[in-house]
């Protein structure tokens, strides 16, 4: 399974999440909301999840295994940064 699209839904500058984003496995597959959050140390991926009866929240979709979690965290951390990068550069532009 191939991520063949990265695309950002939201950005947003206040709070801890800094991103909503949508992911396309083999140009066939899409997962929807999956949050890009600054934690203590670092930014980190969030799956998409909804609260439950008792109020805890489950993710609704994930990868089963590290290795898969490890790929989809960084293709859209390196995603999320280099659009950073772009606006920037944007912004510059028109200075």
């Amino acid at each position: 399974m191939t991520i063949t699209e990265v695309k950002f839904r939201r950005f947003i500058n206040e709070g801890k999440l800094r991103a909503v984003v949508s992911l396309t496995f083999d140009g066939s597959f899409a997962v929807h909301d999956i949050k890009i959050v600054q934690g203590e140390e670092r930014l980190f991926v969030a799956m998409p999840s909804r609260r439950d009866d008792n109020g805890v929240f489950r993710d609704i979709v994930h990868p089963i295994d590290s290795e898969l979690r490890n790929e989809i965290e960084g293709e859209i951390l390196s995603a999320y940064r280099m659009e950073l990068d772009r606006q920037s550069a944007e912004q510059q532009d028109l200075s």
